[in-house]
């Protein structure tokens, strides 16, 4: 039986993530390595991915947390050992399975960029050392932690800089996304990359994320009359007040607000009014309602400014309304103008500045038309589109073997992209005299650390180069696991978050803008342009034409 040998709080986040959350295939190759004695080789493999996602030119790296987890919690059970018996061929040897039995991560050690920085292609993210078969049983369970933890905070970070910082991002989106586990995942990495609440209750429990949510069309349509509503015993802001004298109250302030928005009081929905009531007396202090059931401008704000007057008599104040159809651009300056009014006639400061909340299938385009129009929205609550990341499903991170026996290796490719960058690496990024980042560079781990007018190739292209004279210059890597103990503390997710902030301004407008990005350049050092390029040639077959 396999005992956990670190505290219950350090094991991964979600219990599925075990040793058999992994592809039959590296079971296999971890029994070849095995048989043919290699499992032990010393070894060393970088993740990274090739390509920015949404057709932007940055990612943010999100996941490392939950891969130390799942490193510090690694081995299996005699329940999987059973079972890999099961599916494994039966002249497996018993020596391989008891190898699996007695897996343990002490000859593991990680160095990793920090959760929550801003990375580019062909950066390893992360960088594991151990031996070559417990490298490999472990790499299908780390690219399935960071792939998509790194594309939805990237997507939540897009949203942001789209919002603007002056719109709060609410995360809606655990009903539309694939699974209990994506929806969990979602709304932890979409606070990460930028949103400022969700409406999942588990996940606010779990990683400490402010909830938020008021109601459905359910809950409004539900209500047909002001019969419908009890008398009920309950103190508000300290004098006794029940729901009868509740609705007495909200009832004078009907033909009040009629009037002032020159409707007739028969074209409100009594219904709607009574579900507002209702929902004041339960949240007195946050009453935020949707006003689309019906008529927006007919009965919905009508409803809305009733039962606010009524609250501000006593004592509270109401916080504003969600629009969840229709032309939101419209309806939010339209809101917008009313509250003002209803400021003035009614004396009430703050009712010009109560909340709009829009939502209704927002995409980054939809918040960029939004600008575009002019809008008066104070919050947008965004789901589908953020959480599936409609428009890209995946970030195609991989896992490469880059050293083994101290000996570099090379993947070579017709596309010189998918051509690997062999060797232990260190990796620094370079900074320019306005604090923005110039360039990143890949060296050898053997070579000192950059220092004045570094020389920046192109990894691929010769004649690409460039010298770089930095103002400041950053190690990107940390060593968070040593021999398989954890060596360096790790970040709260509001410690993550705002890093994940402060490093999206911390970079170049251009850099990061939605439309018609400027690339960031990722380069190599001299001598590691030298050592990998005399690899693919080592390692290219030359052809020989009859």
């Amino acid at each position: 039986m396999k005992f956990s040998r670190i505290p219950k709080t350090m094991e991964p986040s979600n219990p599925i993530v075990k040793a058999l959350l992994t592809d039959f295939y590296q079971i296999t190759m971890a029994y070849a390595y095995w048989k043919c004695d290699k499992h032990n080789d010393p070894a060393c493999f970088d993740l990274f991915f090739r390509k920015n996602p949404f057709k932007g030119e940055f990612t943010i790296f999100c996941g490392l947390e939950e891969c130390i987890r799942h490193i510090l919690d690694i081995g299996f059970s005699e329940s999987d050992i059973e079972y890999l018996k099961e599916i494994l061929p039966s002249h497996v040897h018993d020596g391989f399975i008891e190898y699996l039995l007695t897996l343990d991560n002490k000859d593991i050690t990680v160095r990793a960029i920090p959760e929550g920085t801003i990375v580019f292609p062909r950066i390893p993210l992360i960088t594991v050392e151990g031996p070559l078969a417990k490298l490999q049983l472990i790499e299908t369970t780390l690219l399935n932690l960071v792939n998509f933890a790194s594309l939805v905070a990237t997507n939540a970070a897009r949203f942001r800089l789209v919002a603007g910082e002056d719109v709060k991002l609410l995360e809606f989106g655990l009903r539309r996304a694939q699974g209990p586990d994506g929806g969990i995942s979602a709304s932890r990495y979409c606070y990460i990359g930028g949103f400022d609440a969700t409406s999942n209750v588990l996940a606010g429990k779990m990683y400490d994320i402010p909830c938020k949510g008021t109601n459905a069309h359910s809950f409004i349509t539900s209500f047909s009359s002001l019969d419908e509503l009890k008398d009920i015993n309950k103190t508000i802001n300290g004098c006794p007040c029940d729901m009868k004298e509740f609705v007495k109250i909200c009832s004078k302030y009907r033909e009040d607000v009629c009037s002032f928005l020159e409707i007739n009081a028969d074209e409100t929905i009594e219904g709607e009014l009574a579900s507002f009531i209702s929902y004041a007396f339960t949240f007195p202090d946050s009453f935020l309602v949707l006003v689309d059931s019906y008529d927006v401008f007919n009965s919905g704000i009508p409803n809305y400014l009733i039962v606010a007057l009524a609250l501000k008599e006593l004592g509270f104040v109401p916080i504003g309304v969600r629009i969840d159809s229709g032309d939101l651009a419209y309806q939010s300056i339209e809101i917008r103008k009313i509250f003002q009014l209803a400021s003035k006639n009614f004396n009430i400061e703050y009712f010009a500045k109560m909340s709009i909340v829009g939502s209704n299938d927002i995409c980054v385009d939809t918040i960029a038309s939004l600008n575009q129009q002019g809008h008066s929205l104070d919050s947008l609550g965004v789901g589908t589109h953020l959480v599936t990341c409609k428009s890209q499903p995946a970030l195609g991170c991989v896992y490469k073997l880059v050293q083994v026996n101290g000996k570099n290796r090379i993947k070579l490719s017709e596309d010189p992209i998918k051509t690997t960058m062999p060797g232990k690496k260190a990796i620094f990024r370079l900074y320019g005299n306005e604090g923005h980042p110039l360039a990143d560079i890949i060296q050898e781990d053997k070579e000192p650390a950059p220092t004045q007018r570094v020389l920046c190739r192109h990894p691929n292209n010769e004649v690409q180069r460039v010298y770089i004279n930095p103002s400041d210059i950053k190690c990107l890597q940390k060593e968070w696991i040593k021999n398989g103990e954890l060596v360096e503390s790790l970040p709260n997710i509001h410690e993550i978050k705002k890093l994940c902030d402060t490093e999206i301004k911390t970079m170049r407008r251009d850099h990061v803008r939605l439309l018609n990005p400027t690339p960031y350049k990722v380069s190599v050092s001299e001598p590691m342009y030298e050592m990998m390029h005399k690899m693919i040639l080592d390692h290219t077959p030359i052809r020989e034409m009859k």
